[in-house]
Parts: C-alpha cells; structure tokens; sequence
C-alpha cells in the first residue's frame, strides 16, 4: 500500500454520482432567463469550480447570483432524489479506514447539502471530515482551503492524496502539494485529464483502489 495516512475524494464524479440533480436544477433555473434548457452534456462541459463558476457559462455576470439563489434553492428541494454512490465507492471508504487511514470529502458543493447527501447514501460516519463551500471562506484549487481540511483532520500534505475527477482537483492536490490520481466517472475523459498535468489517471475506483493502494474491493 502507498504511504499515505490520508486521502481526501472529490464528491460529485467521483465519489457520488449527483449529476441528474445538477442537470435538472439548471432544467430549472434557466428557463427563468430566457435560456432553454441545457442538455446533459452542456451542463457536463460546465460544472467544476463552484456553482458560480459554472452558472458563467450560461449567463452574464449580472445575472449570476440570482440564478444560482434560484439553482440552490430548487436543489435543495429535490436533492436526495437521485444521487447514487458509484461503484466501489463505499468499499474503498471502508478498506483505508480499515488499514486506519483518515479519509474525507474535500468539495466545492455547499457544505451542508454534500454532509446530507453523504449522510442520506450512509457515507457520513466512514468519514472522518466533509469539508465543503460555505464551511469556510476558500474552495477548491485555493491551497487555504486544502489547507483548512488538513487542519481540521490533524494531517500532514506529505502522507495526503486527492481522488477527484477533473482539472479543478488537478490544481487543487498541485497547490497543496500532493498527488491527485483521477477518475473518468465524473465531467472529464483521459485526454482531458492527461493534457490538464494527471499522471494517473483510471475508469473507476475498484481499478484506482487496486493500482494506487493495493486493495482489492468486493
């Protein structure tokens, strides 16, 4: 097993898979502009960043913060509707904290509604942190916020790796200074991966949990 005493996931594409109800918020929400609604990939090539990050590919700077008012308040009406744990998700979970490794979900979705979704699909307790967007004034790739995460969780960024989905998480482990190993679960391929500085790069987590720790998951 690699030498690491903590590992940190991205949530949404690689732990959870929650995008039906990120599709339908923006189904929602941008109607309410005059903007039809946006097909599955389109709203795919925009997520990652924060929701306000994403909501710029649609809209002009104006109009931003009441769309996203619009976007939060819808998914929070119908956000334990549809998210699912993607395979080899809680087996992974539950082998590092077996071999007494930290884990912890590092994510630019609103602090509160990742804790209830982890929470809903029964993640929550093999969880030692779930720091998100409002917990804290940073978010991911900012290294204050990484940082905070380490701080809460009592960890070193030398025995730490990130398991995300997307440049964002790229930036993120390289601004704090550890390794990140991705998944193509979530909103980016291998290419797209590879050409943003991955090094490591898997379509899932069963085969990421075999090459990188050594576990093999039921």
């Amino acid at each position: 097993m690699a030498a690491f005493r903590t590992v940190l996931f991205d949530l949404d594409g690689t732990l959870v898979d929650a995008f039906t109800t990120i599709h339908r918020a923006y189904c929602h929400t941008l109607p309410q502009f005059g903007l039809p609604a946006p097909s599955a990939e389109q709203v795919r090539r925009a997520v990652g960043g924060g929701l306000e990050n994403a909501m710029s590919h649609f809209l002009p700077p104006e109009h931003i913060a009441e769309a996203c008012r619009s976007h939060v308040a819808y998914t929070e009406q119908i956000q334990l509707e549809d998210p699912t744990v993607y395979p080899g998700g809680r087996e992974i979970i539950t082998a590092l904290r077996a071999q007494g490794i930290r884990t912890g979900v590092l994510t630019n979705k609103i602090g509160d509604h990742a804790r209830l979704i982890l929470a809903h699909l029964g993640l929550a307790p093999q969880l030692d942190l779930i720091l998100g967007a409002r917990d804290c004034p940073w978010r991911k790739p900012a290294a204050e916020f990484t940082a905070e995460a380490l701080r809460l969780l009592g960890a070193e960024a030398e025995s730490t790796c990130l398991i995300g989905d997307s440049p964002f998480d790229l930036a993120t482990a390289a601004n704090a200074a550890f390794p990140c190993f991705c998944v193509t679960t979530g909103t980016h391929d291998e290419a797209s991966l590879r050409a943003a500085g991955a090094g490591a790069v898997f379509p899932d987590l069963h085969s990421l949990a075999a090459a990188v720790f050594r576990l093999t998951l039921s």
